[in-house]
């Protein structure tokens, strides 16, 4: 199952470890900083990528919560019908920092997973990959 990973550039870095755990739990993840070339173009390519995945994770960072592109992504995967009930939010640190009005109403209704870090680095995202596995 392919799973778009939404997020703010800030946290590139962070997206790429999820990316990485998502796929050594049997999960093809996609996140632009990871995926997108020099000289493609970005919103083609972004655009694909909604449009193939069948899930997205979105990692709830106070840098998210100011991104537009990261508010665009989410209500596209709310209105778009292969991400149904697949859409995850993720909440990355103290919940309590992050501010309500930036999140969509329907998002602060969903069930959220907390993201800590595993071994070796990685997120432990084995509780990501179980809810996109029970709503597939």
């Amino acid at each position: 199952m392919k799973v778009f990973i939404s997020h703010a550039h800030q946290d590139a870095a962070l997206a790429a470890r999820v990316a990485q755990a998502l796929k050594v739990n049997g999960l093809e993840a996609w996140d632009a900083d990871t995926n997108l070339l020099p000289g493609d173009n970005w919103a083609a390519e972004v655009a694909r990528a909604l449009e193939e995945s069948e899930a997205m994770v979105v990692l709830l960072t106070p840098d998210a919560i100011d991104s537009g592109w990261v508010l665009r992504e989410i209500e596209y995967a709310l209105g778009a019908k292969n991400y149904s009930n697949r859409l995850i939010p993720v909440v990355v640190g103290d919940r309590k920092r992050l501010p309500d009005t930036g999140i969509p109403w329907i998002v602060r209704r969903m069930p959220w997973i907390e993201l800590h870090e595993g071994q070796g680095g990685l997120p432990e995202v084995k509780p990501i990959a179980d809810a996109i596995r029970s709503a597939a």
